[in-house]
């Protein structure tokens, strides 16, 4: 199957109605109970690493979204994390590229000169390809997770420590 060409928009730039319909079809309407949403709590994403792909008809096919999120040390320092997703594509346009569009965007436009360590929680056969490696069984997470589906991508991780608990950046 041939790739497809997306075209690449600011989230914000989406009827927020539109992504809500996406994640339900993509994730299930229960997505609000995940580990996900517990770790990034009420923080707003960020803009400038949050992008919508339309197809070639100007249709929303998927979405990715970045938050800011903490690594709380046993000690209680906070260090600071992006938090990459949901990545979601429409269910029957997934294994087109959309996926691999919006995650190159987002690793792109992140500044090279202040690069945060980025963590999801995901399928490593996937997003071992973006540079995504399992995180240290140290760390935690508010709610139910695999540790092997906690993914961290940073150009220095192991400056993070090896113990600490995800939840909300509270900066």
């Amino acid at each position: 199957m041939a790739l497809a060409l997306p075209t690449l928009i600011p989230f914000a730039d989406v009827d927020p109605a539109l992504v809500e319909e996406l994640l339900d079809l993509a994730f299930g309407p229960d997505r609000h109970e995940r580990t996900a949403y517990v770790i990034r709590g009420d923080a707003d994403y960020l803009p400038m690493l949050s992008f919508a792909a339309l197809d070639e008809d100007d249709y929303l096919v998927g979405t990715i979204q970045a938050f800011p999120v903490a690594l709380t040390d046993p000690e209680g320092r906070a260090h600071p994390l992006i938090m990459v997703g949901p990545v979601a594509v429409m269910p029957g346009r997934q294994d087109q590229g959309y996926g691999r569009a919006l995650m190159a965007a987002q690793a792109s436009a992140l500044d090279p000169q202040a690069p945060l360590p980025q963590m999801l929680i995901g399928d490593a056969s996937y997003y071992g390809r973006f540079g995504f490696v399992e995180a240290p069984r140290g760390w935690t997470c508010p709610g139910p997770w695999k540790p092997e589906r906690l993914l961290i991508r940073g150009a220095n991780p192991a400056v993070l420590p090896a113990k600490g608990m995800l939840g909300p950046w509270k900066g």
